[in-house]
């Protein structure tokens, strides 16, 4: 039997291990929260392998420190700590997708530069025994490669965004023939650049004219058209524009715009966020836009004319076509000589008249009268009318107190016609006046503002309220009354009863 010694130093030494024991879980604990916090702090991926082999190296359990945990420090259980992991996945996925679109959107850029730099110094400086050629070419090619890259892994993460929504959905769902068509459209346009080769031939024949690309003359005239209709092509590309705009707006990045907008069953689609920026600045969107549509197409003229060796060919030329073409006045003293250049100005005529569209409108917006001013500027025209009004009535008195006089002195019948002439044209002047106000006030009274309105309806509906609430309580009044007068009438009745009886009692 042990001695109460042994036993009391047994159950010392088993709590100061529960106790250690403890100090190591709440050690564990503490670091996973720990690293949990400076995760969403930071706002960086934060591994949690490392993360959980801290903890088992400062001696916690590995099963204790599985269960996720809230903020507060306690135990939440599975399903809560799936849905935080799930929120905390999807902003990482977000923030990848940014930072593709960004780099997908450079990539395309740099290729178009680099075609650009290749088509104009060709024909210029590049001799045939020069590498330049094939190394720009090569550089193309590479942009090209990342750019594909780009674009797919953008598309996967999409994907696992969208099983991430539908919770842990098979990936094969999303796979969509609108998601696989849209997937394959954008690696088609991606992919197309020029991919032309440069021969160590010889000098050209006619060493007079130079080639528009740094083709030889072995190849042809249909490589050259090849050529330039794949560098015309490449400017496809820009549709990652509208996605880096819609990825990188404030709309979309705003907690409180996704909110109300999800309250309001609205789709942040790049429509609504160009209706947003030309909203808040009409100038600014349009001005960009114009200035980068108008060097595009002046440089995809100067391509398609080059080879005629016109004047179209030209930068300086190629602008000025594109200035008149766009804004739709075509003096004719310039016009393009292939159908590619045709082609070109058509797009740029179509392009301007929606331009001047939004620009009429954007401008009417900004010479438009806002609500303060429409009441200032149509309450002084009121009054001038109404005074108006007062002197064309005042006329029309004065000419019937004068034809009256004309009437009684009985004098020269032309006076008396000129009375009348007056007189009928003093009575046309006040009732177009008349009408002219009783037009201006029902333009008045259809610009009611909506906020008084409301605010009418809401004067009324709590007259109604207040109006149905003292029915209310004259209705349980009068019935309070009625029960009253019907125990009134039960009590006299049982008195006359009571007085009868005690008559006859009486009499008898």
């Amino acid at each position: 039997m042990p001695s109460p010694a042994r036993g009391g130093s047994q159950r010392e030494t088993g709590q100061a291990d529960d106790a250690a024991e403890r100090g190591s879980r709440e050690r564990g604990t503490g670091g996973r929260l720990l690293c949990a916090l400076e995760m969403e702090m930071t706002n960086s991926k934060v591994d949690c392998v490392n993360c959980d082999g801290l903890i088992n190296r400062n001696g916690g359990d590995s099963a204790e420190v599985s269960v996720p945990l809230s903020l507060s420090g306690k135990r939440i259980s599975p399903m809560e700590g799936d849905e935080l992991y799930r929120l905390r996945d999807r902003k990482f996925l977000l923030e990848d997708k940014k930072r593709l679109c960004a780099l997908a959107l450079g990539t395309a850029l740099l290729g178009i530069v680099l075609m650009i730099i290749h088509a104009e110094i060709c024909p210029r400086y590049y001799q045939p025994d020069m590498e330049i050629p094939l190394i720009i070419n090569c550089s193309i090619s590479l942009s090209t490669g990342c750019l594909l890259v780009l674009i797919i892994t953008f598309h996967y993460k999409d994907i696992r965004l969208f099983v991430i929504d539908h919770n842990q959905v098979d990936w094969r769902i999303a796979m969509t023939s609108h998601r696989v068509l849209v997937i394959t459209l954008e690696l088609l346009v991606c992919v197309i650049h020029p991919v032309e080769t440069y021969w160590g031939a010889g000098p050209p024949g006619n060493s007079s004219s130079s080639a528009p690309l740094c083709v030889s003359n072995l190849h042809g005239e249909a490589l050259m058209d090849i050529e330039l209709l794949l560098s015309v092509l490449m400017f496809l590309r820009l549709y990652l524009v509208h996605r880096a705009i819609l990825l990188h707006s404030k709309v979309l990045l705003s907690a409180s715009y996704r909110s109300i907008g999800s309250l309001n069953n609205i789709n942040f689609t790049f429509r609504f966020v160009l209706k947003v920026l030309m909203n808040k600045y009409p100038a600014r969107t349009l001005l960009v836009f114009i200035l980068s549509f108008w060097l595009t197409a002046s440089w995809m003229l100067t391509q398609c004319e080059r080879k005629t060796q016109q004047s179209t060919g030209n930068m300086d030329m190629a602008l000025w076509l594109i200035a008149i073409t766009f804004l739709t006045v075509g003096y004719g003293d310039v016009a393009p000589n292939t159908s590619c250049g045709k082609a070109v100005c058509l797009f740029t005529g179509v392009m301007g008249v929606a331009c001047t569209a939004m620009l009429v409108a954007v401008v009417t917006k900004m010479l438009a009268l806002n609500k303060g001013e429409k009441h200032v500027h149509f309450f002084m025209l009121d009054i001038q009318i109404s005074k108006r009004i007062r002197h064309a009535a005042a006329n029309v008195l004065r000419e019937c107190w004068l034809l009256h006089r004309a009437n009684l002195t009985k004098g020269n019948r032309g006076e008396h016609r000129r009375h009348q002439r007056c007189l009928l044209e003093a009575i046309r002047v006040f009732r177009h006046l008349r009408l002219k106000q009783r037009k201006l006030r029902d333009y008045v009274s259809e610009m009611v503002d909506l906020p008084k309105m409301q605010m009418i309806m809401c004067d009324l509906s709590a007259n109604w309220n207040n109006s149905y609430r003292e029915m209310e309580q004259r209705i349980l009044s009068m019935e309070q009354k009625l029960d009253e007068l019907s125990r009134c009438f039960q009590q006299t009745s049982e008195l006359l009863a009571q007085v009868l009886r005690h008559r006859k009692s009486e009499i008898r």
